[in-house]
């Protein structure tokens, strides 16, 4: 496996993967920025800058996440989440198919490995509430106010 570092408004991104996928992207606030970023690496970087700098909404990458096959799912799951939108936790139990696995559901979601990418920062509580999320809260707002559509005014 294959490490580097990024610069990201939210702190350091560290981004794990080979030739079989992107294992790992998190945020920390260690680490050193990566001066030469491994090939198998270069378009998680840059697709993530494209990202933060707000050119783009969804990701088009080879993931290999390690997890349970039930986190897997939900993790299939929330990469149905549109850019922009969000869902409670109970709606995310409900699409698995069984309400009663809210917090089973909300456990995978807290393990999602893939940062950003596979967007769990898109869960939210049944009452509009942030809760849990592993980068910190403050991570989640900024997350979700970046992705809010921007409201056109009128010029006249």
């Amino acid at each position: 496996m294959k490490t580097c570092f990024i610069n990201s408004p939210l702190g350091i991104t560290k981004i794990v993967g080979d030739e079989n996928g992107i294992a790992e992207i998190s945020v920390t606030s260690e680490g050193v920025i990566s001066e030469i970023i491994p090939t198998e690496l270069q378009e998680a970087a840059a697709q993530l800058s494209d990202y933060f700098d707000g050119k783009r909404q969804d990701f088009n990458l080879k993931l290999n996440p390690k997890g349970t096959d039930f986190q897997q799912k939900v993790w299939q799951e929330l990469l149905q989440i549109p850019f922009g939108k969000t869902i409670s936790y109970l709606d995310l139990s409900k699409k698995l198919g069984d309400v009663k696995a809210i917090r089973a559901v909300a456990s995978a979601n807290g393990k999602n490995p893939l940062w950003i990418v596979v967007p769990c920062h898109r869960v939210i509580g049944t009452d509009g509430s942030l809760t849990g999320y592993a980068g910190g809260l403050w991570r989640k707002k900024w997350l979700l106010e970046h992705e809010k559509p921007s409201i056109q005014q009128s010029l006249f």
